[in-house]
């Protein structure tokens, strides 16, 4: 069965073997054959049986303990049920309920739940158990979408027995135009796992259809896209980015220009999911920064109705329209990263989403000192959009380490580097009329004397990433209905738990 995130509707619980009744006064342990501390217990065992009903539930060996009638629960129904984390787990019953519990071996707690003394003469008096295979990772959920209440109320969709789960979703229109994870409830489950979130938490109105969305139909879209329950907190924090009022997704998504959301991810987060913010930070070859990006996309996509061809109206897009999302480089302590720049607290982890799109090389081997770098990036940032569109879009500068360290060498730190940026892109109105030679684009022929900035102040994001080697930086141009910053604009979010 497949979870989807576009109704509610109980899902159908699987069949499940019949429950073994427990004595209602007696005893019942949890063991298996490959477990030392079960073959120890095993004359323990014996002394117990004697003493009252016991039954023992085996769950990987149907023979074992020889000559205790052992229950087979290789089907793991009754581990579940009795919530067994660790094997050997003895429990007593009296009048039907469980009364006493202990797990592993440990001498006095066994005489403790049994009321025997002098149980397992001549054995150490205490040896840990191990892990019940209830508890084996992936296994735990597997189990509570089969036996349990897994409390995933998205329709299920059941496929026929010779169906091919990843076509279903291409054939549902699930997918962006590649291959999805197919949303089973134990993966579904598994990603929910990655926050202390309740899964019916509704996070907000998907646009275009502004269609109610909640923590579970994330993590759904989340494992569709690929994305591991560690990462799943940042998405989150991305679609909440992405709902803010004033980074207007839903115009972003209708618009003609390329642009798209971009999340750039800072803090301690970043290290503790993977994330690649160092040699081809924007490219291929690391799960987390291609699948969360994906994940916001597939939320706008499958749960609002944000379709290419339909309310998606670009004229071309752009690859990063499946997703894009790189961490900043944090690793020089004297760098102001761009969360800390726009609010966050040191320490706190954080997503910014632009409406962006590029990426735009500037390649620049020979500045060696800040002055010049300064002045050669702006004649490559000049060309966001078009030379002569001013004051009308953002854009990211990504300053690759080589490049930093000209400025950081210099002493130049955040703000000084912005503030040479915007003194390096004042230009002549004059020479970016309307009409001057010959180009229809441009600002006013009344601003000839002015002195023109190319962004706005705070139009110009500056983020460090990129491998160590390569003199060259890059540009993710903006979108037009950034003209607005009092409505429009770059959206910050801490990520939560």
């Amino acid at each position: 069965m497949l979870g989807c995130g576009d109704r509610n509707q109980e899902v159908p619980m699987l069949p499940s073997p019949a429950a073994t009744v427990p004595p209602p006064d007696g005893y019942v342990v949890f063991a298996k054959h490959d477990c030392p501390t079960c073959q120890l217990v095993v004359p323990v065992l014996g002394e117990v049986a004697r003493h009252g009903p016991l039954v023992v539930y085996s769950q990987d060996d149907p023979a074992f303990p020889e000559g205790l009638a052992p229950v087979d629960d290789h089907a793991l129904a009754e581990s579940f049920r009795h919530d067994v984390e660790t094997v050997p787990t003895l429990i007593r019953f009296a009048g039907g309920k469980e009364v006493a519990r202990t797990v592993g071996w440990d001498r006095a707690e066994w005489e403790r739940v049994t009321g025997q003394s002098g149980l397992g003469a001549g054995l150490p008096a205490f040896q840990p158990g191990c892990g019940s295979k209830s508890r084996d990772p992936g296994v735990h959920e597997r189990l509570i979408a089969r036996f349990g209440n897994p409390g995933i109320v998205s329709r299920a969709v059941t496929l026929d027995e010779w169906a091919d789960e990843a076509e279903a979703c291409f054939d549902r229109g699930w997918s962006d135009g590649l291959p999805v994870i197919p949303p089973t409830d134990e993966r579904i489950l598994r990603m929910l796992q990655g926050t202390t979130r309740r899964p019916d938490e509704i996070v907000g109105d998907i646009p275009p259809n502004l269609a109610s969305c909640t923590v579970e139909k994330i993590a759904i879209n989340a494992v569709m896209a690929g994305c591991k329950p560690e990462y799943l907190p940042v998405v989150l924090a991305a679609v909440e980015a992405a709902l803010d009022p004033v980074f207007t997704m839903h115009g972003l998504l209708c618009t003609t220009c390329f642009s798209g959301p971009v999340i750039v991810v800072n803090g301690p987060v970043t290290r503790a999911i993977g994330m690649n913010s160092g040699i081809n930070a924007l490219g291929q070859g690391n799960r987390a920064n291609l699948t969360i990006g994906r994940a916001l996309q597939m939320v706008v996509r499958n749960v609002g109705g944000g379709k290419p061809g339909e309310i998606d109206r670009a004229t071309f897009g752009w690859p990063g329209k499946i997703g894009f999302c790189f961490p900043e480089d944090e690793s020089d302590r004297d760098w102001q990263p761009l969360a800390q720049s726009r609010g966050i607290p040191v320490g706190r982890s954080a997503v910014t989403l632009f409406q962006a799109y590029g990426v735009q090389g500037c390649i620049d081997q020979r500045s060696r000192t800040p002055e010049e770098l300064a002045r050669s990036l702006a004649m490559s940032l000049c060309a966001v959009g078009h030379p002569r569109i001013v004051e009308s879009m953002i854009a990211v500068l990504l300053l690759s380490p080589e490049h930093y360290a000209i400025f950081r060498d210099a002493g130049w730190d955040r703000a000084r580097i912005e503030d040479g940026l915007y003194e390096a892109l004042l230009r002549p109105g004059a020479d970016i009329a309307r009409g001057v030679g010959g180009v229809p684009e441009g600002v006013d022929p009344a601003r000839a004397g002015d002195l023109v900035p190319k962004f706005q102040r705070g139009g110009l994001s500056i983020v460090r990433a990129g491998g160590p080697a390569g003199l060259w930086s890059a540009i993710l141009s903006g979108w037009p209905g950034t003209r607005h910053p009092d409505q429009t604009r770059p959206v910050t979010t801490e990520i939560g738990t």
